[in-house]
């Protein structure tokens, strides 16, 4: 699995992108515990951040697997 970083969290996490090798399925909130465990930084972002899978914004039904490219999308404003 592909996942990419922006802003801040790209900051966090040290690093543009990371490889994460998952077995099988995982949903959204697993994809997060991978996440923080690889990169504890990202805790700080789990609540006010969203992950899109595959270019598509996920929600509690998206299923990631690993040939996924998962984006971490830090909040936006708008003007």
């Amino acid at each position: 699995m592909r996942i990419l970083f922006f802003a801040q969290a790209k900051d966090a996490a040290g690093a543009a992108e990371l490889e994460v090798k998952i077995s099988g399925s995982h949903c959204l909130d697993a994809i997060w515990r991978e996440l923080i465990l690889a990169r504890p930084a990202l805790a700080a972002f789990r609540e006010s951040s969203r992950l899109a899978c595959n270019g598509e914004y996920a929600d509690e039904k998206t299923v990631f697997g690993n040939e996924d490219e998962v984006a971490l999308i830090p909040p936006v404003s708008g003007g």
